[in-house]
């Protein structure tokens, strides 16, 4: 009889159930992972609700994830029992050419954990070849815990948005949600040289706790007109590096009404299905010769980086988690990480 393991299954739509499930069984090209933490993506709660057409369920979610390794397959190269890695979602498809592959995060597949193979939300995760040989899976100081090594991959998509932000010394940054991705972002920025930060939001709470996190500026953008506010802010040249962090079509196309000269506009958070064509008065674009893309996801070495950046203590990744849950209660942590009412949500088998 095979063993078993506890893990989080979303049955179907908006049903998630903890039950047992068969232990994962390793190849000569695999390696077993004992989860020491996963955390709650605010993609984990789309698919929980509205489904994805990379997970069939019934499914095993969660890629934000970090834990010890305590199974190699033979043919496995640079990995041994007691390594200790954080792990990120998305990975190469192993079949696509270099120009795809050469970002991991572009390839047109989009393999990734806990989509189309199963994710963190358990005991223990398979890791195969595709992860491990080249793809997001990082090795951590012994020192680092489990639970902030499992925001690597966050941290990792914000380290992807910044780098193509191109922020320069002096510039000022508005962040559209401020969420913990939000805040984050603005903590790279500081560190890349940001002189002013600005973070824009619907309800006061979340803002009062970017506060907390050196934001320069708190925008209520339900209390007062946000880009005559910018405006304000930057005596009428506008912000120089705007990110969307938020599913708003009106915050994406609102973005050109307070971007300066050249600004660097990055759609950071992705938009509901049916709700993307967003107008864009392109006019703004041309004359003032704006740069407008996106960024999804990361590559390893943005994983890498992240790993190297919170285990020097370059971003304190604890911080920014506000609720903790052992696996039997990964339903209710669904649930708190769904409210919105704190921060980042971490299960811990």
């Amino acid at each position: 009889m095979s063993e078993t393991m506890k893990a989080a299954v979303l049955e179907k739509l908006s049903e998630l159930t903890v039950q047992q499930v068969p232990k994962p069984e390793i190849g000569d090209k695999e390696i077993l992972l004992k989860v020491g933490a996963c955390a709650v993506c605010g993609s984990d709660i789309r698919m929980f609700r509205h489904g994805n057409p990379r997970l069939e369920p019934p499914a095993i979610m969660g890629h934000e994830a970090s834990g010890e390794v305590v199974a190699v397959g033979s043919a496995v190269k640079g990995f041994a029992e007691g390594d200790r890695l954080a792990l990120g979602g998305d990975m190469p498809c192993g079949k696509c050419d270099e120009l795809h592959c050469k970002t991991i995060n572009n390839c047109p597949l989009n393999f990734a954990m806990g989509y189309q193979f199963p994710g963190s939300f358990a005991e223990y995760v398979k890791i195969n070849e595709l992860v491990w040989n080249g793809g997001p899976a990082s090795k951590l100081p012994s020192y680092m815990p489990f639970e902030q090594a499992a925001l690597c991959d966050p941290l990792a998509c914000c380290i992807n948005a910044m780098e193509m932000c191109r922020p320069e010394e002096g510039d000022t940054m508005v962040v559209v949600g401020a969420g913990p991705l939000g805040i984050m972002l603005t903590e790279l920025g500081k560190q890349m040289g940001v002189a002013k930060t600005i973070i824009i939001n619907r309800s006061r709470p979340r803002l009062e706790v970017a506060k907390q996190f050196g934001v320069d500026v708190t925008i209520c953008s339900s209390e007062e007109d946000a880009p005559a506010r910018i405006l304000e802010e930057t005596n009428g040249h506008g912000a120089d590096v705007i990110l969307t962090a938020c599913p708003s079509p009106e915050a994406q196309a609102q973005t050109l009404e307070y971007a300066a000269h050249r600004a660097r506009i990055n759609f950071f958070g992705g938009l509901p299905k049916g709700q993307s064509v967003v107008p864009i008065d392109t006019n703004i674009l041309h004359y003032k010769e704006i740069y407008m893309f996106g960024s999804h996801g990361a590559d390893p070495t943005h994983l890498h980086r992240a790993v190297e950046l919170a285990s020097t203590g370059g971003i304190d990744l604890g911080k920014y988690i506000s609720h903790r849950f052992p696996l039997d209660q990964a339903p209710e942590a669904f649930e708190a990480a769904e409210s919105k009412a704190g921060m980042r949500v971490v299960i811990t088998p």
